[in-house]
């Protein structure tokens, strides 16, 4: 599929092609000739990436509390959910990518494909403003942002845990940071999660919060065999 053709597909005005296509150029393009990558893009897409959500959020849940919504919006802006989103409209196979990065299963990485999303979107809001950005995020997030909070409650493991470690044994978990693997733009994080010197549970994800969630998701399933 040419790039006109996918912009076409997501109802991208043509004239962003020239913005879309360093949207999609990842940073490893450039030792292979490209003029620029998504870096700066990716920047200001996370910025209206949030107004745009949480504005959405604050609309549609008026009753919800603030830390309802940030939970959501934490839900919906996360890498998972963007990478998710980004391979569904096929940007990883739209991404321009060096050869290197490409062999070692570039496409599929979830950093790259969340920051590819994000900096389509600046693109767009560069070209047709925040209407038009507005527009586009609604689109392709519409259902994730109107299911965020239900989504949320359910996958908020950390504070199912400490509600129940309070519950049973008047105790807060701590969190611990035990290693970081891999390059500065693609760590892994290993996280324990204790009360006191007893580890309830281990995890890893791409960022610490991921990581903590994991972790938590672990022990809360471990209380639950125990109590069961």
């Amino acid at each position: 599929m040419s790039l006109r053709e996918w912009c076409q597909k997501l109802q991208i005005d043509e004239a962003c092609i020239p913005l879309i296509e360093q949207a999609l150029t990842h940073r490893s393009a450039l030792a292979e000739g490209a003029p620029a990558s998504n870096e700066r893009l990716e920047f200001l897409g996370d910025v209206v990436l949030g107004l745009i959500v949480s504005e959405a959020l604050y609309h549609l849940f008026p009753h919800h509390t603030e830390g309802e919504l940030s939970r959501a919006r934490a839900l919906v802006v996360s890498r998972r959910t963007l990478a998710q989103v980004a391979k569904g409209l096929g940007i990883d196979q739209m991404l321009r990518l060096s050869t290197g990065e490409e062999a070692q299963g570039g496409r599929q990485r979830t950093s790259i494909l969340a920051d590819a999303l994000e900096a389509v979107i600046a693109a767009v809001y560069l070209q047709g403003g925040l209407d038009e950005a507005r527009r586009f995020v609604l689109r392709v997030l519409g259902d994730i942002i109107h299911r965020a909070p239900d989504s949320a409650r359910v996958h908020d493991y950390k504070s199912r845990l400490q509600e129940r470690t309070h519950a049973l044994l008047r105790q807060t978990p701590e969190y611990e940071v035990i290693s970081e693997t891999g390059a500065d733009h693609d760590k892994t994080f290993y996280v324990q999660v204790r009360l006191g010197e007893r580890v309830l549970g281990s995890g890893t994800g791409k960022s610490k919060k991921e990581a903590e969630q994991a972790a938590a998701r672990e022990a809360l399933t471990k209380l639950e065999t125990a109590l069961s």
